[in-house]
């Protein structure tokens, strides 16, 4: 399976070719671990922005040579056909692929976050490169699970539950993935909680997803920020999914939706127990995740790095969602489920403490959609499986099979 390298010495390139940042820290630490593990390959990282560039660089290790960066930078015309149409067809990251197919034709793997990177394998008779897929987040989605993946030459995964549901819809197969734990956890997991606010409150993080039909915000949002601005039990941290406001017409290809996003009122900005955050690297490094007391959301993949402490969660049912029995919704198990917000304030005094079959529902599922039995951090973990697949030559020996 060793791919065909001319210079003798293979190329591994990380891609990073999204409009912004959340994506980063699920791969970028296993690109030091990945020098490492195999220092005769050559590693390089391949970006559509310096900010991603930047962003991937903290996660470099200082005392290894840094690894060749390339730009995939997008061409002026595409962005603004792009802008044109709101933003709804990720024009950008699709051209990237195309004028650059050549480039990355160089490479023997390249290892990628997302699934759009499939386009070289749908549009192009490319045996090279290899495509290895680390999903972004660790969520319940059926998006998660698309048929795309099936595309993909390798894939590493965080833990049994995406495994199985991955066997179970057919798009991996026995021989074709390792799970390797959670890179993103190295970094941001352990950190002590950053105090945003001065004074002692319970603070909850409203944090809803960008999809059209499933997000709460479109039905519940300004009632979800009324009724924290006109209380002083708790604070609100409002930390949507990062894509929520980088767009004006939100699109779902999944539920073939369309939804032009709505304005926040900048009067929530000024009480002093509210924390509005749309898109600043916050958003994405567990901070808020990490220093909040209760989830109040529907259904980001970010719940699943909140309860890695087990604490409240209170989920909103925006889209009349049956999702008793859905694995799609599984997360919906952690905490009540609302299916409107005026049922919020008697459920947040019902989560708190929280009550013990949560807990106990929480620890079950954090265990199973994240393996951390190994003691090997997940980018060594990564990193080895990645050489192995590749056949690259190993500082140490080769993880099992199996």
């Amino acid at each position: 399976m060793k791919p065909d390298s001319s210079s003798g010495v293979q190329r591994i390139g990380f891609l990073f070719n999204h409009d912004e940042l959340h994506q980063v820290a699920h791969i970028a630490p296993i690109i030091s671990a990945l020098q490492r593990r195999a220092p005769g390959a050559s590693v390089e990282v391949v970006t559509s922005s310096e900010r991603q560039a930047d962003a991937v660089r903290i996660f470099l290790d200082p005392a290894l040579p840094g690894p060749v960066f390339r730009s995939i930078r997008p061409h002026g015309g595409t962005r603004l056909v792009e802008k044109m149409l709101g933003n709804i067809v990720p024009l950008n990251r699709l051209s990237s692929l195309k004028r650059n197919a050549d480039l990355f034709r160089q490479f023997d793997a390249l290892v990628v976050p997302e699934t759009t990177t499939t386009f070289l394998k749908k549009n192009g008779q490319m045996g090279r490169p290899k495509l290895i897929f680390f999903p972004h987040g660790a969520g319940d989605r059926s998006i998660g699970f698309s048929r795309e993946i099936s595309l993909f030459d390798y894939v590493l995964l965080p833990g049994a539950k995406t495994r199985d549901r991955m066997l179970a819809t057919g798009v991996i197969r026995p021989d074709n993935h390792r799970i390797v734990g959670y890179p993103k956890f190295e970094t941001y997991g352990d950190r002590p909680p950053v105090r945003l606010f001065d004074n002692d409150r319970p603070t909850v993080l409203y944090n809803p997803h960008f999809d059209p039909l499933l997000s709460s915000w479109f039905r519940f949002g300004e009632q979800v920020l009324d009724y924290f601005a006109n209380q002083n039990a708790y604070n609100l941290v409002f930390a949507p999914h990062v894509m929520l406001f980088q767009r004006k017409l939100l699109a779902s290809v999944e539920h073939r939706l369309l939804r032009f996003r709505q304005r926040i009122d900048p009067r929530y900005a000024r009480f002093d127990h509210i924390h509005i955050d749309t898109g600043s690297p916050r958003s994405v490094d567990m901070t808020y995740t990490n220093a909040a007391d209760i989830y109040l959301g529907d259904v980001s993949s970010q719940i699943y790095e909140f309860i890695r402490k087990p604490r409240p969660a209170i989920f909103l049912n925006s889209h009349d969602a049956q999702w008793r029995g859905n694995p799609n919704y599984e997360h919906w198990t952690f905490g009540p489920v609302l299916d409107d917000p005026p049922g919020l304030e008697a459920a947040l005094a019902a989560v708190r403490p929280l009550p013990e079959e949560y807990r106990q529902t929480q620890n079950r599922a954090f265990a199973y959609s994240f393996d951390r039995e190994n003691p090997d951090p997940p980018s060594q973990r990564a990193a080895a499986a990645i050489a192995e697949f590749l056949q690259l030559p190993q500082q140490d020996a080769p993880l099992p099979t199996g």
